[in-house]
């Protein structure tokens, strides 16, 4: 069994589309239960997509006045719903692959925020403490599923779609947009402290999201190999372009190819593994970092 491919069931798949559904799973369980058992028990609000779910939620259950059904929260088919219009936006600038992959991360992500119980009473009462540790749930859920190449839509689509357009375009701009108007809801309904608290939720989500997602760390690998072919296999499996030339061991004294490529940091585990596929020893090194000026591709799957 190869390092790059898997079998399940007597099928042959690749060992990182494995690891997508896995970061996939996992990340939008961690996230949903930051949401559900932390933050909305003690009545604090998001930003994003979520928070705005939160607010049609409340406007259901405590104006409408409309029944909970057993366990079921709304929350989670509201988020769904929310998102819908924006896979036309999706399937149009970005493509059916990231249009899929992403449906499929909302469906799991609502259904999650619909199953996982809000508590009645809460888990923690500290709401400083709720705050911050809620935040590193959502984050580390939220900071997987960027890793993994898709996103739990919302204001992500969008931002995706915008910097794809318009590589100008500052994609915080939108998340600030929403946050305004969620918190100023939310100093409309409740008080300041809650409001203040659920930026502290906010901004300790946003840390732990740029912590776990390292796709916007660029990378300069540089591998020495003595087998022919390897620059393909990075072009056809990665999809970044190579530079190799011809040189020579100094002390060996044998002909060997170097390659200098660039990635981004999520990308090198999928690098590594490659490499180890087609040659164990190459010898490859990875600079840290690394400032692109031209044309490097963003990339938001792989």
């Amino acid at each position: 069994m190869s390092r790059i491919w898997i079998r399940i069931s007597g099928m042959k798949i690749k060992r990182r589309t494995v690891e997508r559904v896995v970061m996939t799973v996992v990340g939008n369980l961690i996230y949903a239960m930051g949401v559900n058992l932390m933050i909305n028990p003690i009545h604090l609000y998001s930003s994003g997509f979520t928070g705005i779910s939160q607010l049609v939620r409340l406007f259901l259950l405590e104006v409408l006045h409309v029944p909970q059904i057993g366990n079921l929260d709304y929350m989670g088919i509201i988020y769904f719903l929310l998102n819908l219009p924006l896979f036309l936006l999706a399937y149009k600038v970005m493509g059916k692959q990231f249009c899929i992959t992403t449906l499929g991360s909302i469906a799991m992500a609502s259904a999650f925020l619909a199953i996982v119980p809000v508590p009645k009473v809460p888990i923690v009462e500290d709401r400083i403490l709720a705050a911050v540790v809620g935040g590193i749930g959502s984050g580390v859920g939220a900071g997987l599923l960027l890793r993994a190449g898709t996103s739990q839509g919302g204001q992500d689509i969008i931002g995706v779609c915008m910097a794809k357009t318009h590589p100008n375009f500052k994609v915080g701009i939108i998340g600030i947009i929403i946050s305004l108007f969620i918190y100023g809801v939310c100093l409309f309904i409740y008080d300041i402290p809650t409001v203040l608290y659920s930026i502290v939720f906010s901004v300790v989500t946003g840390v732990c999201i740029d912590k776990v997602h390292t796709q916007n760390i660029k990378q300069q690998c540089m591998i020495f190999t003595k087998k022919p072919g390897l620059s393909k296999h990075i072009i056809e499996d990665l999809g970044r372009g190579v530079t190799a030339w011809d040189g020579e061991g100094v002390y060996t004294g044998e002909d060997t190819y170097v390659l200098v490529t660039v990635i981004s940091k999520y990308e090198e585990h999928h690098l590594r593994e490659l490499i180890a596929e087609h040659d164990p020893n190459a010898f490859m090194i990875i600079s840290d970092n690394t400032r692109v000026v031209g044309n490097f591709v963003k990339k938001f799957t792989d």
